[in-house]
């Protein structure tokens, strides 16, 4: 038996599994070259909400996801939610963020909040729905969108998506701004005010369960204003983004399902992120989907199927290149 020969085989297959290995070391710690880990962008931020809505509660889920999986920096960042988010994407402040579809289709036409098309974002998906919960006390008197007139109303954020589709829902009913006493409230400075009474009523738009309302549920009898299926078809003619669905039995101890509008959320992310990255981001939101349903009853309502469903943003090529091979 030749030993010399083994010898010399075994130490150049040892010296070439060194160069292999160190070879896929650079390109993992890299995020380069269509490795299956690491990203090319070493921070991942995501703009999402109030701290205690969904967005949020979703948004630190994912971002704790992109984290574990790549290696990189990636936080949540509390802000007024849908048209903020929109601003931080145009200054290259976040990466991706949490918007609502109203606030990403003025974007995109350089209408409403925006003065001119904003190009640097894209969509990277089609969410759950955001459901209008009008809520109010079961001794205000208040039934319908109609007897908000005159009444104290807190219509959230200034700008946020919640403040638009009020803005607009309530347009759509013949009622303007000048005809309710407004209040620019989050969702849980809105539940403060409904137990304090210092409002009569509040928009609070997201997804369902919202933390705030049933906190709220607890101590005060709080009462759902229904909003008529007939009407939400009447003005989504105009604003196609507004769709009628109801409000489950038993969401808030209410015991029938209640109807309302409700609006399409999506994930946005910065066009100029690498069609690599962004695939990347789009697969593992798409794997960590039970994760991020544990961490908020909402996200359960978000699906591979309906991804791109109702879609009203250019779509990244990063995303599209995961939906074309799913």
């Amino acid at each position: 038996m030749n030993f010399k020969k083994i010898g010399a085989i075994t130490v150049s297959a040892f010296m070439a599994g060194l160069l292999l290995a160190g070879c896929g070391s650079d390109e993992k710690s890299s995020g380069k070259g269509g490795s299956s880990e690491g990203l090319e962008t070493k921070i991942v931020t995501i703009a999402t909400g109030g701290s205690s809505g969904p967005y949020n509660i979703i948004g630190t889920a994912l971002a704790n996801e992109y984290s574990e999986v790549y290696g990189v920096n990636s936080k949540s960042q509390a802000t007024g939610a849908s048209v903020e988010n929109i601003n931080l994407i145009k200054e290259g402040k976040v990466d991706m963020a949490f918007v609502m579809s109203d606030v990403l289709t003025e974007a995109v036409e350089g209408t409403g909040n925006f003065k001119e098309p904003v190009k640097e974002v894209k969509q990277m998906a089609t969410l759950y729905p955001n459901y209008v919960q009008i809520v109010t006390t079961e001794k205000s008197g208040i039934e319908t969108i109609e007897d908000l007139v005159g009444k104290r109303v807190a219509v959230g954020d200034q700008n946020s998506g919640v403040e638009v589709n009020a803005r607009n829902l309530l347009n759509g009913h013949g009622i303007t701004y000048d005809d309710i006493e407004v209040d620019y409230l989050g969702y849980a400075e809105a539940a403060d005010g409904l137990k304090s009474g210092s409002i009569d009523a509040a928009f609070l738009t997201s997804g369902l369960p919202n933390a705030s309302v049933l906190e709220l549920a607890k101590t005060l009898d709080i009462k759902l204003v229904s909003v008529n299926p007939d009407k939400i078809k009447e003005i989504a003619k105009d604003q196609p983004y507004f769709v009628s669905l109801e409000i489950p039995a038993d969401t808030y101890g209410n015991s029938d399902p209640i109807p309302t509008a409700a609006i399409m959320n999506a994930l946005a992310v910065r066009s100029d992120l690498s069609d690599d990255d962004v695939y990347k981001l789009t697969k593992t939101f798409f794997d960590s989907l039970d994760k991020l349903g544990n961490a908020h009853q909402a996200a359960t309502e978000i699906s591979l199927e309906a991804a791109q469903e109702g879609m009203v943003a250019p779509v990244h090529p990063g995303a599209q290149k995961y939906y074309d091979e799913k």
